[in-house]
């Protein structure tokens, strides 16, 4: 029942940042479903491991480089899914940013 939660809301945030985010866009709702399934399963396996790899340049740039491979691990999920389309950079470092805040109160918001 807990992965039925975390998977709406992950679709939920995922709509409301293509509803905010220009250029963050989606074909249809099976899209959206699909890219949330593909970023929970690129945050579960590739992500730590990026982020084990790249802490010292982390620690050094003051967590910079971990937001960049937030931005890179989106880049890759719209790129692996049909249907979810970022236009740009700036758009996904932007999507990313905002894509990070609404998960976590809608998160926060489903746990209370």
């Amino acid at each position: 029942m807990k992965l039925i939660i975390r998977l709406a809301t992950s679709i939920l945030a995922l709509y409301i940042v293509d509803y905010l985010i220009p250029g963050f866009d989606f074909k249809d709702f099976w899209a959206i479903v699909v890219t949330a399934i593909v970023i929970g399963v690129i945050n579960t396996f590739i992500k730590p491991i990026l982020q084990l790899i790249a802490l010292p340049i982390s620690i050094l740039t003051f967590g910079i480089a971990a937001f960049l491979i937030n931005v890179f691990l989106l880049w890759l999920a719209s790129s692996i899914v049909p249907g979810f389309y970022i236009a740009n950079f700036t758009t996904a470092a932007i999507a990313s940013i905002v894509l990070s805040l609404v998960s976590w109160f809608l998160h926060k918001l489903a746990s209370e």
